[in-house]
C-alpha cells in the first residue's frame, strides 16, 4: 500500500507515468490501472481487493436458502431431490454422509480338477537381483492337473503391460483354459477398484475365462505353484545369471526339463509333457461386446466413467474402452452390465453408482424365462 501511495503521489506532483513505471518496475498499463483506482476511490483503492467471485453460479438467494433449511428441520424424512438443495443442506450439515468402506479381498470358491487346462495357475516367483544389479521378476503359468509349467518369463517389472504380453503369448501356444487361478497382487487384482477387478482380469473375462483368488495370506492355497517355485529357485536361480538374457535362458532349460525329464510322484513317476495336452479353445482375440436386449450400450471413458445423458457415472479405470450395457430397471433406476456380468445401480439423478454384492452371480435381467 506505501509503494502504491508514493507512486501516485509522484504522478499528482508532475512526473510522467513512463519513466515513473520504468523506476517502480510495473507495465504502463498497470500504472494506469492504479492511478485511476486512485481517482475512483481515493486512498481506499490502494488496500489489496478480495477475489472473491461477485455471484456465485449455484448460490441460492439467502431467503430461498433459509425456507429449504426451514423445511428440512420441520420435514426431516425428505431429500434432496436437486443438487443445489442437496448442497443447501449439506452446507448446514443436515445430510448425513455415509462412510464407504474399503473392500477387502476375501478370496473365491478353488476348484480341484482333474483334466489339463481346466485351470491354470499364474504367479510371480519373488523377484531376486542379477549379476549387473538389476532385479528379475519371474512371471510363471502352471497348468493344474498335469503340472505343466507352461511359461517362465524374466521381466523387470510386474507391470500389467509386460504381463498382458506374456500371457497373449501363451494362450496363442497352448490355447485358452477355463479357469485361471492367482493372487489378490497386481496385475492380477487392483485392490482400490471395482470388486478388486484389473484390467488384466478384465481381459479375461472378455476371453471367457473364470477367475479364481486365493484368500490373503495363503499361499497353500496355490500350493502346487508354489512348489515348482522351490525347485525353480534352487535349479535356475542360483547363482543368479548375469543379465536378464542369461536368465531367460536359464529358465528356458528350466522349462525343457521340468517338462520333459523331471518325473513327478504325483502323476505316478510320469513327466508332465506325458500328460498335458494343448487346449482345444484357440485364441483369437476379442469379439466387439454388444448389448442387443439393454436399453443403451456405453464406451467407457479412458478415465473409468460412463456418459449418460450429459452427466458423468464413475464406473471404474479397470474397464476403460470396454463397451457395457445400461437398462432401465425401476424410476429412474439404472443397470450396468458388463458382458452378463451385472456391476451396479445408479440413479439419473445422482448418477452415483452402487455396486451389487455378487456381480458373478446370476443375472438379474435373464434372457429367457427359463
Amino acid at each position: 500500500m506505501d509503494e502504491r501511495l508514493r507512486f501516485v503521489a509522484r504522478l499528482l506532483e508532475g512526473e510522467k507515468m513512463a519513466p515513473l513505471c520504468a523506476e517502480f518496475g510495473i507495465s504502463r498499463k498497470t500504472g494506469y490501472k492504479i492511478y485511476d483506482r486512485y481517482k475512483d476511490c481515493g486512498v481506499g483503492a490502494f488496500s489489496d481487493r478480495t477475489r472473491r467471485p461477485h455471484r456465485q453460479a449455484n448460490r441460492l438467494p439467502a431467503p430461498v436458502e433459509a425456507t429449504i433449511v426451514r423445511l428440512k428441520r420441520e420435514y426431516p424424512g425428505w431429500g434432496a431431490p436437486k443438487i443445489r438443495v442437496h448442497a443447501v443442506l449439506d452446507r448446514h450439515s443436515l445430510v448425513k454422509h455415509r462412510r464407504r468402506r474399503r473392500a477387502r479381498a476375501m478370496g473365491t470358491e478353488l476348484s480341484r480338477p482333474t483334466t489339463p487346462n481346466a485351470l491354470w495357475c499364474a504367479d510371480y516367483k519373488g523377484e531376486f537381483m542379477l549379476g549387473n544389479r538389476r532385479y528379475c521378476y519371474p512371471l510363471t503359468i502352471t497348468d493344474f492337473a498335469s503340472r505343466y509349467l507352461l511359461t517362465c518369463e524374466a521381466l523387470s517389472t510386474t507391470q500389467e503391460t509386460f504381463a498382458f504380453t506374456v500371457f497373449e503369448r501363451t494362450f496363442k501356444e497352448f490355447g485358452l483354459p477355463q479357469v485361471i487361478r492367482t493372487d489378490n497382487g497386481v496385475p492380477f487384482a487392483s485392490a482400490h477398484a471395482i470388486y478388486g477387478l484389473s484390467k488384466l482380469a478384465v481381459w479375461w473375462l472378455r476371453l471367457g475365462l473364470q477367475i479364481e483368488r486365493i484368500k490373503p495370506g495363503h499361499p497353500e492355497q496355490n500350493g502346487r505353484h508354489e512348489r515348482m517355485h522351490l525347485t525353480l529357485k534352487k535349479e535356475a536361480t542360483k547363482p543368479a545369471a548375469a543379465n536378464v538374457l542369461q536368465q531367460q535362458a536359464r529358465f528356458d532349460a528350466f522349462i525343457e526339463q521340468y517338462n520333459q525329464e523331471r518325473p513327478h510322484q504325483a502323476l505316478g513317476m510320469q513327466v508332465p509333457g506325458d500328460v498335458y495336452a494343448r487346449s482345444p479353445r484357440v485364441y483369437r482375440g476379442l469379439d466387439d461386446l454388444t448389448y442387443p436386449f439393454h436399453d443403451q450400450t456405453i464406451t467407457v471413458t479412458h478415465c473409468g466413467r460412463l456418459c449418460f445423458k450429459g452427466r458423468k457415472v464413475n464406473l471404474s479405470h479397470v474397464f476403460a474402452g470396454q463397451n457395457v450395457g445400461v437398462t432401465q430397471v425401476g424410476e429412474r433406476i439404472w443397470l450396468v452390465t458388463f458382458m452378463h456380468y451385472d456391476l451396479g445401480y445408479f440413479d439419473d439423478e445422482t448418477c452415483r453408482l452402487e455396486p451389487i454384492e455378487n456381480p458373478f452371480g446370476p443375472k438379474v435381467l435373464p434372457m429367457s424365462p427359463e
